[in-house]
């Protein structure tokens, strides 16, 4: 009768939030959980973003280009000229890419699926008083809770408002996104707080989280959240905040996680004896650098069955590729992570082009997001650098480059050359160094590049050519309004409180 029950609580939860009402309140009547045991299946359901596919917006980015389609028989191939039209508007920095006229991906409404998440989170936090059970253990779904909606609220602030410390921005006026903390929220005229109060907001869960899931959770397996997952978030949040002051908090935090969790994985041992990499990826339960996955899907443009008559319409571009050093050959591969870190594309004319991500799979033991420890050293690097570069202390460049060298020595073929550390002493370009490598370890991963275009105040161009095989040309500048995202119509729609984001 209980697993009935909970299944029953599930359907009914799920039913009860749609894309036009997602802020609609749950009854309480219908939702009797008796313990502690109850509230965490639901959670594990509800509130963690497993089977929930978030688009990385990478069409965005200058890590994509788009390829002149091939005809055949007169005409694209159907499944190409499919891809090309989904991935269009947002590739061509189109204002209106969300707009119901266009046909935009279901996983790029992530504003929609992220509050539903962030409903879940509350109605759990809401009920921990009404179950039976132990202080412990109602802590532990407290912690789990309240990193989860931190997690959601920062990704949502970043997308859909300016950065916090950009280019005329007052964090005190500029709007972020409704702060809804409560379930008993309804739909209606639910305003956007500024961005100050939702970073607060967002500091306050993960300072309030750490404790809690410190003193009373330890997760068995990575696909449960973490006190030392909270540190690296906070260490994500403190670089994103971007203010000089901020870099002390993005050392500490990642330095806080990397003295329990510092090992990353040595791509040189993936090597077979054929050169071939493994194809796992580096998101998998196995991987010691892993700190949390998730499980969704890949960006909906990258999708398409292949066919080698043609390149897809989207694929990485060479610009990314360009970053790589690719080594010699049979003997030294270079930076493996050419190799390792996407899926390659062979064309009917044998000529191979890296094509999507191959840091994950989509099935039950490898999730396709998550956190790794490599971004903690990325993090600390870039802190550091931006450090040295305000008071020339050379302690600062000496961590910085440590901490890149780290990092690069365990994703370079080590089998047959001796890697040779980076060792930069100008500032500027050992700040320039540190976006470069970040660029190349969170390729195609997470909204990454896409956030770090926006917060560093860079632009990106685009080279494009539609289906009547015209070439244009379209630019994203830096600190452009559109790096805020414009919210979804169908969000608009439902929520008269919204401003939406200038076009």
């Amino acid at each position: 009768m209980k697993k009935i029950f909970l299944c029953s609580l599930v359907l009914i939860m799920t039913l009860s939030i749609s894309c036009k009402k997602f802020l609609e309140e749950y009854s309480q009547e219908e939702m009797r959980p008796g313990s502690t045991g109850d509230l965490t299946s639901l959670m594990n359901g509800d509130a963690y973003p497993n089977g929930v596919s978030i688009e990385t917006f990478d069409v965005l980015t200058d890590d994509i280009q788009n390829n002149p389609l091939i005809q055949v028989n007169g005409a694209p191939i159907p499944t190409y000229l499919a891809s090309l039209q989904a991935g269009t508007p947002m590739f061509t920095f189109n204002p209106t890419m969300f707009d119901q006229n266009n046909t935009i991906s279901t996983s790029a409404n992530v504003y929609t699926r992220l509050y539903t998440k962030i409903k879940g989170c509350n109605v759990i936090i809401d009920y921990l008083d009404n179950v039976s059970g132990t202080a412990k253990d109602k802590n532990a779904i407290l912690g789990q809770c309240l990193f989860l909606r931190a997690y959601y609220y920062l990704r949502l602030v970043t997308l859909y408002g300016q950065m916090y410390n950009g280019a005329g921005v007052n964090p005190e006026t500029a709007l972020g996104v409704p702060l809804v903390l409560s379930s008993q929220v309804k739909d209606g005229g639910l305003p956007r707080n500024s961005l100050k109060e939702v970073y607060d907001q967002v500091e306050k869960d993960l300072l309030r989280a750490e404790p809690l899931l410190r003193a009373n959770f330890t997760p068995t397996n990575v696909f449960r959240v973490s006190a030392d997952l909270c540190n690296a978030l906070l260490s994500r949040f403190y670089l994103y905040k971007g203010r000089n002051e901020d870099m002390d908090r993005t050392i500490q935090y990642a330095t806080a996680t990397l003295q329990n969790k510092f090992i990353l994985t040595s791509l040189a041992g993936f090597v077979g004896s054929n050169n071939a990499i493994s194809p796992n990826g580096i998101y998998n339960a196995a991987s010691p650098e892993v700190l949390w996955i998730y499980s969704g899907s890949y960006s909906d443009i990258n999708t398409v069955n292949f066919d080698n008559r043609s390149l897809p319409p989207f694929t990485v571009s060479a610009d990314l590729s360009n970053q790589y050093d690719k080594g010699t050959g049979t003997s030294n591969y270079g930076d493996l992570r050419y190799q390792y870190y996407f899926q390659s594309f062979t064309t009917a004319s044998g000529t191979k082009f890296p094509y999507r991500t191959a840091k994950n799979t989509v099935n039950a033991t490898y999730g396709t997001k998550g956190f790794r420890v490599a971004e903690l050293y990325l993090n600390r690097a870039e802190a550091y650098a931006r450090r040295f570069l305000v008071s020339g202390n050379t302690t600062d460049r000496t961590a910085a480059l440590a901490d890149l060298n780290t990092l690069r020595q365990s994703r370079y073929d080590t089998r047959n050359t001796v890697y040779t550390p980076v060792n930069i002493t100008d500032a500027q370009a050992l700040y320039t160094f540190c976006k470069e490598e970040r660029r190349r370890e969170l390729a195609l991963e997470d909204c990454h590049r896409f956030i770090d275009l926006k917060r560093w105040g860079m632009g990106v161009t685009h080279i494009y050519t539609g289906p009547d095989n015209v070439t244009s040309t379209f630019t994203l500048p830096p600190n452009s309004p559109l790096f805020a995202l414009p919210i979804p119509y169908d969000v608009m729609l439902a929520n008269t409180g919204l401003i939406q984001n200038p076009r």
